[in-house]
């Protein structure tokens, strides 16, 4: 089976923060767990970088739109490794072979005959880089999004007849309910559709910053439609010289922030039925991260979390772990400095650290380091069996946070074992000998077990505990703590 993720593709009008961080974490969770099953994974992400926000960041800050974007994308690039991101490829919407494969696209929707030229009047948004509706707009003519005051345009394009699509769509949400997840999220876009659906700018006129319009080079692509086609546009040249694009597509699953639901839900599935393609299997939503405080994250506010300064301090290991369990995915919740110190010392210092450098010394005091070949506490074995199988289901409907809880269920009962059997009071009576082989065994099968499903949240930290742990049956080495105390 293929597994086709991705992550939206991150603006690069400026440098990347936590959200970015948090996007990206949440689908190399899930791209490393379908690894870990054997399915055959592609996991996409990278930048957008033309439209309006793009230069006009880029001549504020007295650059040309290109040197902009080829500085933040290599910013943006250098985050992945950071992050431990296991993407297989990193695509930029100026890269040639994306634009080529814009123009193949959009000229099959011309041809298909789904565009026409005509005049636009209306408010638009130059940070969202949307024209936005009357029911859109707040108090004030401002955007909903951004709540910068909007402005008039008014410019000869051509239009993307997204009003054609107004029955396939509501088919599409009828016959499949998963479409887009969560269900709150999936009511949102039907909601939208509901509206009635309005045809929209396929093209500008005077935006010189784009993929040119190969039947009128006088306009490029209205940058919405050039960035949605990423996500199909990567299959073709990923691999040099492969096509995976009947390999991989459609996606299994688009990981979006609620702020572009509209545009992914609404705008992308029409365009690909336009072009005559298929349409992605599901739209993740997640919500978004505020500052402790409760409200939206601002420097102004002093109330933003970097993730950088979460890596430094604790290391990366942390910062994933805690963004997959801090926040339920696909819900807004506050997060900050003070949590992330709460749930390190807490959880991966006390519980996971804690619990797999007392199990591994225990073997190594009592039985010299190798695990007694003995058959395991059944009582112990039967709370661990269907970990995978419960993760797996989790992870199918792209819930990482219900999945980590379901482990840490299981890391705490471990703990909860240790005391309850005592292995240091065993070790003093000879008579129990036995039990304290069954005991450690099952301790080290257990752990080998959590640290297994583990392993797609924390990759570093799992795999220095999976050399300890060794090979089944054999010996165990020394382990520097995990996650030191502070």
């Amino acid at each position: 089976m293929s597994f086709y993720i991705t992550t939206p593709i991150y603006y690069v009008n400026a440098q990347p923060h936590l959200g970015h961080a948090y996007t990206t974490i949440a689908c190399d969770v899930l791209a490393r767990h379908m690894r870990q099953r054997g399915e055959d994974v592609f996991f996409l992400t990278g930048t957008d970088e033309h439209g309006e926000p793009v230069a006009d960041a880029a001549h504020a800050q007295g650059l040309e739109p290109k040197e902009l974007a080829d500085r933040n994308a290599e910013r943006f690039k250098a985050l992945m490794p950071q992050l431990e991101a296991s993407n297989d490829f990193f695509i930029r919407t100026s890269d040639p072979e994306h634009m080529a494969k814009v123009q193949e696209v959009l000229q099959q929707v011309h041809d298909n005959g789904h565009t026409y030229k005509g005049m636009y009047e209306g408010w638009y948004c130059p940070r969202c880089a949307d024209f936005k509706v009357e029911n859109e707009i707040l108090e004030g003519n401002r955007c909903p999004i951004h709540e910068i005051v909007l402005t008039r345009e008014q410019e000869e394009n051509w239009f993307f007849r997204r009003s054609t699509f107004q029955q396939p769509l509501e088919q599409l949400y009828a016959e499949r309910p998963d479409f887009v997840m969560p269900p709150h999220h999936f009511n949102e876009a039907r909601s939208f559709i509901g509206q009635g659906l309005q045809d929209v700018s396929l093209s500008r006129a005077r935006l010189k910053w784009g993929i040119p319009v190969p039947w009128d080079e006088g306009h490029v692509f209205y940058v919405w439609f050039d960035a949605l086609l990423n996500y199909y546009t990567a299959l073709s040249y990923a691999r040099p010289g492969t096509d995976l694009t009947d390999r991989y597509w459609p996606a299994t699953y688009h990981v979006i922030g609620k702020d572009i639901l509209k545009f992914h839900t609404v705008f992308w599935p029409a365009l690909l039925m336009a072009a005559g393609l298929p349409v992605p299997q599901h739209v993740f939503v997640h919500g978004f991260l505020l500052g402790a405080d409760g409200r939206k994250m601002s420097k102004s506010l002093g109330n933003v979390l970097d993730p950088f300064e979460v890596m430094e301090q604790y290391g990366t290991d942390a910062l994933r772990f805690y963004l997959m369990r801090d926040v339920g995915f696909g819900s807004d919740g506050a997060v900050g400095m003070d949590s992330v110190k709460a749930r390190y010392e807490a959880e991966l210092a006390n519980e996971y650290g804690n619990l797999a450098s007392r199990t591994l010394a225990m073997v190594r005091r009592y039985r010299d380091g190798v695990v007694p070949a003995v058959k395991r506490d059944p009582a112990l074995e039967a709370e661990l069996e269907g970990l995978p199988q419960e993760v797996a289901a989790l992870m199918d409907r792209a819930e990482p946070t219900l999945a980590l809880e379901r482990i840490w269920q299981r890391v705490r009962r471990l703990n909860r074992y240790v005391e309850e059997k005592a292995p240091w009071q065993l070790a003093r009576d000879l008579d129990r000998a036995d039990e304290l082989d069954q005991t450690l065994a099952s301790l080290v099968e257990g752990l080998r077990t959590v640290n297994v499903m583990l392993e797609p949240y924390m990759p570093t930290s799992t795999q220095k505990l999976r050399a300890a742990l060794g090979s089944p049956g054999g010996a165990v080495s020394e382990l520097e703590p995990l996650f030191p105390k502070q």
